[in-house]
């Protein structure tokens, strides 16, 4: 049977992030007793107050996880997610990383950047290094509690058991690489360019819509109003223009409304992911996408 090019590039992927991973732990977390969050941080704890080799624990402890979530999630994700552990526990065993530096906050910083970066990966492409959030999804079906709350008080347990068993110190040192590792896995997931939305109820509707396009080349939804009340009194028969920007453009973006409307309304939100319509990339040599010769070309000619 041929295997598929886009598998080979998927596991390829998965090696990276296995190793990543692995650096992050052995070359600086273990060594200096550093936890993460989630399963790793509980390995990490047996391993140091047991003298067990974290290879040892860390697939031990991931098992039930992994059972848990063969019921909850894709059969798939489980089977390739046990044996990422397993390499991941095997290189971590046979690989003789010595520790970088002695400096707690370097330790901290660049533990979390390796094992965020390799968790991340890892996720990308169809594969679980933590098994933390399959017992929040496992939760979750059963008592409709937050993924992300659940996560947390994990680890807040996790972390108060640290300062219990070890210092303050190194707990808290493990809460800046908990919070490190997840921005890390966060920014591989979600990209590097970060967007925004905007809801701009305006009187200069068309002027607004043709500086958006003309001056911006944004795309844009636009949403018919039917009463509004606000500073100016009562208005009725608005437009109302949602649009999507990449933040490098924001400011641009404000500089724009405001020249045209300076009582205009605009709500700013946070976007999580956005697929499709017009979109301003900076980090990517692909061709943007044209917003149509035709569109708006009244407004724009007499903008």
């Amino acid at each position: 049977m041929r295997i598929k090019p886009v598998v080979i590039w998927e596991f390829f992927q998965l090696a990276i992030a296995i190793l990543l991973a692995s650096i992050g732990l052995k070359a600086f977390l273990i060594p200096n007793g550093f936890l993460d969050g989630g399963v790793t941080g509980i390995s990490i704890l047996l391993s140091t107050l047991t003298g067990i080799e974290i290879s040892v624990i860390l697939p031990i402890i991931s098992l039930p996880f992994f059972i848990v979530g063969w019921f909850v999630i894709s059969r798939r994700i489980v089977i390739r997610s046990l044996i990422s552990v397993l390499i991941l526990s095997l290189i971590i065993h046979f690989e003789n990383f010595e520790p970088i530096t002695d400096d707690k906050l370097l330790i901290s910083i660049f533990g979390g950047l390796f094992l965020g970066a390799g968790i991340g990966l890892a996720i990308k492409n169809g594969s679980v290094l933590d098994g933390s959030e399959i017992l929040g999804i496992f939760i979750n079906e059963r008592t409709g509690l937050s993924i992300g709350l659940i996560i947390f008080w994990f680890n807040v347990i996790l972390f108060l058991l640290a300062g219990f068993l070890f210092s303050l110190e190194i707990a808290m040192y493990s809460v800046l690489t908990f919070i490190i590792t997840a921005k890390t896995i966060d920014l591989l997931l979600e990209g590097f360019e970060d967007y925004v939305g905007l809801m701009i109820v305006t009187s200069n509707s068309e002027k607004m819509q043709a500086a958006l396009i003309k001056d911006i080349g944004q795309g844009m939804t636009i949403y018919q109003g039917k009463k509004g009340y606000g500073s100016q009194g009562e208005k009725q028969d608005l437009e109302i223009i949602h649009t999507v920007i990449n933040r490098i453009d924001s400011k641009k973006v404000y500089n724009v409304l405001q020249s045209i409307d300076k009582d205009a309304f605009i709500i700013e939100f946070d976007v999580n992911k956005v697929t499709g319509g017009v979109l301003r990339k900076y980090l990517t040599t692909r061709a943007q996408r044209k917003l149509a010769p035709s569109l708006f070309q009244n407004e724009i000619a007499d903008a």
